[in-house]
């Protein structure tokens, strides 16, 4: 299928051929007929795109505070690699989308296949869509029509939060597509409108709709025009729709408005706000937040949780539907509102309009018309991709792998440590499909898909690297194992007791000769481990160990604190510091504890191991410190000697006999030996790189931990 995609790099936008996203639990995949371009926000995406590296790092100075953070710790060159490659990933654009429903997950309830909807779905022939982001479109509401919702509901949000009154003057300051649907909903709320903008053309489309319309410029006298339009009292509220790096717009909205006047910012405006212009009026300012309540809370959106109507009146689904309802009883009229029409195959000539000096306004994008009846197969979830250059592809000890999970973490480190090892990189599988065409056309795989299950039964598959969410680790561990195949399962193993025990009975119960199964714990195969390893095994008796993790903040939302997909950051994250000292002390655990720090979140914690030996472990695992703190610290105190290594770039040794240091250049964390030597076992069909005994006991020990209830 096609879809668009831009380039935060360079700014380029292309049409690109991906597989057609996968239909999940609480998902709907919809058949696209039209899409709307909304000019503002994706305008302003492309220009980020195709400015040089000084204009995107004023736009972000907060990101350059992460990326100096980062080289203070990291180094220069791991940082460069990891914000190059950030930016080398393609952005699906578009969120305002009709079409017809193709397929429905489970928990999807009112929605039915050859059903017309509109979604914030991408420009993309199929979309998949959360049930909550869905609204079905009236019969006398036409595609074209309905294309508008989405844009209309975030004019409506504003509108709503602006809480306008029967015959209230209100200004709308920005006279764009969301600006001409606001100045609609307005009037049709009993209100008196004015629009103000520098562009003639949308002044007097603003007209057409009956509200009063001004151009704003060096010789007009706005804030004269509003005072005569609000009888001399000054309006009783401005909804700002304008975009722009200016503050005048706020300002302005403060000179126009009465005392005790209402201002909501719907666009991108400068915030810097004088306080005598709100202190002597005693104005209210509020600013929106896209379509209405459900915005960007993942427990809303992705899960499909509703708010109680009594409670939240007006959702996003629900302002979907109000704006439906106006554009079906002709309150809202968007016909006038659409200056071009393209045909999805020439989409990037959409951009090159919005990005040139040709005047434009609401641009809608054309697909190729539905079957009568709606077939999801007809779309394929697989893509052959270009040779990938890698020779012999038919020599057998060549372990042909297929990747599950497409990520942040996959694609900056996994994908590159596999490539480096003499596995063939057969297939990638992602839920949208855009990461993974896009690994697997960088990386060199043969195809990128998003049927993860027709991936691991493929008899060209031998090995399945599993990088997804935590919660899908075992159950697509116990798939593969089943299947007969090899897996390799980006850390945690599992999140729950019972998904340990399955994934050991897959195993054990599996097809003969057995496969191989291992974890990536990575940090006991990185350099300098190794050489501690070998320095404590000169001491005999037990060790003290210290590890400190300065793992950061991750927003209390993120999935990984979710219990049932992430399993929190103690099982997720902390699991690397457990196997790392079980492997450092060579012996067995044997008991262990846990102390959380009273907070919102249970990810900053002192644990502490006992191992067979009489060995101590502490792990700080902590998410409260600075960024510009290195992360990772272990320090190892035995034999009247002490070895420390920080970030994994500087191992130093006090009072170690015969021993003072072993630094690198650059970090190295032991992902590509850890990729190395599960292939190695693969060709050799030798023991697995981490055994099986100190696999399972170490996540059995984690998930302990992880579930302990914190204390007081």
């Amino acid at each position: 299928m096609k879809q668009v995609l831009q380039s935060l790099k360079t700014g380029l936008t292309q049409l690109a051929d991906v597989p057609r996203p996968t239909l999940r639990s609480g998902h709907v995949l919809v058949q696209t007929s039209r899409s709307l371009v909304s000019a503002g926000t994706e305008r302003m995406l492309v220009e980020f795109g195709k400015a040089g590296w000084f204009g995107k790092a004023r736009q972000q100075p907060e990101k350059v505070r992460m990326v100096l953070d980062k080289i203070r710790t990291d180094g220069l060159m791991p940082t460069l690699e990891a914000v190059f490659e950030k930016l080398d990933r393609p952005l699906p654009l578009g969120y305002c989308n009709v079409g017809r429903v193709l397929d429905v997950g489970g928990n999807v309830p009112g929605i039915e296949r050859g059903q017309r909807v509109v979604s914030n779905g991408r420009h993309a022939e199929v979309v998949s869509v959360p049930r909550n982001l869905l609204a079905a479109v009236p019969a006398s509401v036409t595609d074209d029509e309905a294309a508008f919702t989405v844009l209309g509901a975030v004019a409506l949000q504003g509108a709503r939060l602006l809480e306008p009154r029967l015959g209230e003057a209100v200004a709308v300051i920005g006279l764009g597509l969301v600006g001409l649907l606001a100045v609609q909903i307005l009037r049709a709320n009993g209100c008196r409108v004015i629009g103000l903008d520098p562009n003639p053309d949308r002044v007097r489309l603003a007209t057409q709709f009956g509200v009063e319309a001004i151009r704003i410029g060096d010789d007009v006298d706005a804030l004269a025009f509003v005072q005569a339009f609000s009888r001399g009292r000054g309006v009783d509220g401005v909804l700002i729709t304008a975009s722009t790096a200016s503050n005048e717009p706020v300002h302005q909205a403060a000179m126009m408005c009465r005392k005790r006047g209402r201002i909501v910012l719907v666009g991108a405006a400068g915030l810097e706000l004088s306080r005598t212009d709100f202190y002597e009026k005693e104005l209210t300012f509020q600013v929106s937040c896209s379509y209405g309540p459900g915005r960007y809370d993942p427990s809303y959106e992705e899960k499909g949780n509703d708010y109680p109507v009594a409670f939240v009146r007006w959702t996003e689904q629900r302002n979907f539907e109000a704006v439906l309802d106006m554009l079906a009883d002709r309150r809202i009229d968007v016909a006038p509102l659409i200056s071009h029409r393209f045909a999805i195959a020439s989409a990037t000539e959409a951009y090159d309009l919005i990005t040139g000096p040709e005047p434009s306004l609401g641009i809608v994008l054309q697909y190729p018309e539905a079957a009568t009846e709606p077939d999801a197969a007809a779309f394929s979830q697989t893509l052959s991709l270009p040779a990938s250059g890698h020779p012999s592809h038919g020599d057998p000890l060549r372990p042909r792998l297929a990747f599950i999970g497409a990520g942040n973490y996959a694609q900056s480190t996994l994908i590159p440590a596999f490539r480096k090892t003499p596995a063939r990189l057969v297939a990638v599988v992602s839920n949208e499909g855009v990461s993974g065409v896009h690994a697997g056309r960088r990386y060199g795989f043969e195809m990128a898909s998003t049927d993860a299950h027709a991936m691991i039964a493929s008899p060209l598959i031998d090995a399945v690297v599993i990088a997804t969410r935590h919660d899908s680790h075992a159950s697509l561990a116990c798939e593969a194992l089943a299947a007969g195949k090899s897996v390799f399962v980006e850390k945690p193993l599992a999140i729950t007791t019972v998904d340990l025990h399955r994934v050991r009975h897959a195993l054990v119960d599996g097809p003969q000769p057995p496969a191989i199964l291992s974890v990536g714990y990575n940090r006991r195969f990185a350099p300098q481990t190794k050489k501690l390893h070998g320095l404590l095994s000169q001491i005999n008796g037990p060790k003290a160990f210290v590890a400190t993790m300065n793992a950061g903040n991750v927003p209390g939302d993120h999935w990984v604190h979710d219990p049932v997909q992430g399993g929190g950051r103690i099982i997720g994250e902390a699991c690397h510091f457990v196997d790392l000292l079980r492997f450092l002390a060579s012996s067995r655990i044997i008991d262990h504890d846990i102390r959380f720090m009273r907070s919102k979140t249970s990810d900053t914690a002192t644990i502490t191991l006992g191992f067979e030996d009489g060995s101590l472990g502490t792990i700080h695992y902590f998410a409260n410190g600075s960024r510009a703190f290195p992360k990772e610290r272990i320090e190892v105190f035995a034999g009247g000697g002490v070895l420390q290594l920080d970030n994994f770039r500087q191992l130093r040794g006090y009072g170690w006999p015969g021993f003072r240091s072993f630094n690198l250049w650059r970090q190295d964390k032991g992902q590509s030996a850890c990729a190395a030597a599960f292939i190695g076992s693969l060709q050799t069909g030798g023991p697995p790189p981490i055994s099986y005994d100190e696999v399972f006991e170490v996540a059995a020990v984690c998930i302990a931990l992880g579930e302990t209830v914190p204390k007081a």
